[in-house]
């Protein structure tokens, strides 16, 4: 019967436990505890269903969908840059190395003024959950009281995160009215950026983690880098930087070093049990088995390497290696705060990969075999995948796993989604769900079983 004080949920739910295989839950009974944890699952055809619902209504703690209405696992964003919420859709007219000096580090700037950062970062909390965002790794700024701000606002508003307080300190790539004065002090800062993060959220199991930010190579001096790396092997705070993101950035950190990103990170010991590598798109066979072998992953963003990488990411060759791999949407540099568009990126740049980009070349010869994915692939990146990147466990339906959920209605006003019942089985109604769902199909929002979003209807 489960436990006293659990709750419970009914209706149809999809999930994708491995990676391209569609687990539908007809029907279903998720039990879920005082932790926020799902606690058993009851299928229909089991004797004690009837009992379980009634009783569970009876006493309030029953929350039953309607027939238009599907649980999914609530999403992963592995990538996000806090600070440009406000750049969101503009800007992407210049290659990286122009973007950051003429747009975003200028902007990134402005979060001295506190006010400007909780203004700023409240909306976009709220717009992530409302999307369905339940777990966020956010890179915020060099500024210790806007990066904590963010942190707080994640804690207050119930949202799964990782907040980053950037780290960049190399003069020559960093502008004068954005950087750290030296490593030394970006260094301390990180270190009481970690702590103060700890102590208001509760730990390091804690809803919302500190992770350790340094932007990436080209904006960080070897001393940073090094003082980085010895802060995370002293406080076991997970990494998250950008990798091998565009021919610039990959050429920038051959030259200074005669080596990859990959093997640059590791040697300065952040290459390390799931961190984060930002689109890593020019990653070489032995920069993947690195990645693997360190158990780190990678964030691939499909919408924002159009703008930036010039190149599709070796998406399926990293999964037939076992890298893990989840989704980012890199807000500003992708245009959507929505992972579901992440999936369909993502879709779309591994066909191109598979099919080719130039039609005066026979098809053969056009493109990289093997390399498109399904939509249950996709569906996992954005979940489960996510959630093994980052060692934790959300992203599927299962007894022990943290109860993160989304409620998405098909028949939601504005709704792009329909429905045809003589035409469309579950499968079907899935892959709809992923292809064509928008922020007007996400009715509710659950974070470690507590309701954190709700639409106005």
């Amino acid at each position: 019967m489960g436990k006293v004080n659990d709750k419970w949920i009914c209706g149809t739910a999809f999930h994708t436990p491995q990676r391209g295989v569609l687990e539908v839950l007809d029907e279903v009974l998720i039990a879920v505890d005082e932790t926020g944890s799902i606690s058993q699952i009851v299928r229909n055809n089991e004797p004690r269903f009837g009992e379980i619902k009634a009783a569970a209504d009876r006493e309030g703690r029953l929350t039953e969908l309607a027939d238009s209405q599907f649980l999914l696992p609530g999403l992963v964003d592995l990538h996000i840059h806090a600070p440009q919420w406000p750049q969101l859709g503009k800007a992407l007219d210049v290659p990286l190395e122009v973007w950051l000096q003429k747009y975003t580090f200028p902007l990134e700037a402005k979060y001295a003024d506190i006010d400007f950062a909780r203004e700023v970062y409240g909306d976009l909390v709220d717009a992530l959950l409302a999307n369905g965002t339940t777990t966020a790794v956010y890179f915020a700024t060099i500024h210790m009281e806007a990066s904590l701000a963010l942190a707080e606002i994640c804690q207050q508003k119930g949202q799964r995160a990782f907040v980053g307080k950037v780290a960049m300190d190399d003069p020559d790539q960093c502008p004068e009215i954005y950087r750290d004065s030296d490593a030394a002090t970006a260094v301390s800062e990180m270190r009481a950026f970690i702590q103060r993060v700890r102590e208001f959220s509760g730990g390091a199991n804690a809803l919302v983690q500190p992770i350790i930010t340094p932007r990436f190579i080209p904006s960080c001096t070897d001393a940073l880098l090094q003082g980085l790396g010895e802060l995370a092997a002293e406080t076991g705070c997970l990494v998250q930087t950008h990798c091998s993101e565009s021919d610039w950035e990959r050429d920038f950190v051959e030259a200074r070093f005669g080596k990859t990103d990959t093997e640059v990170l590791r040697g300065f010991g952040l290459l390390r049990q799931s961190t984060v590598l930002a689109h890593s798109n020019f990653v070489s066979d032995e920069d993947l088995s690195l990645i693997g072998k360190a158990g780190a992953a990678i964030a691939h963003c499909p919408l924002s390497n159009v703008y930036f990488a010039r190149a599709v990411f070796p998406l399926r060759a990293a999964l037939d290696r076992n890298v893990h791999v989840g989704l980012g949407s890199d807000v500003s540099g992708g245009h959507s705060p929505s992972i579901l568009d992440g999936c369909r990126h993502a879709l779309s740049a591994a066909r191109a990969r598979e099919g080719g980009v130039d039609p005066s070349l026979a098809a053969a010869e056009r493109g990289v075999a093997n390399s498109a994915i399904g939509v249950a692939d996709a569906f996992w990146l954005a979940t489960a995948g996510g959630g093994e990147a980052l060692g934790l466990p959300i992203g599927k339906f299962e007894p022990g796993y943290k109860f993160d959920a989304i409620l998405i209605d098909l028949d939601a006003p504005g709704s792009n989604l329909r429905h045809w019942p003589t035409l469309d089985g579950l499968d079907d109604v899935f892959q709809k769900i992923v292809l064509n769902a928008n922020r007007a199909n996400v009715m509710r929002t659950w974070v470690n079983g507590k309701l954190v979003y709700a639409a106005q209807v």
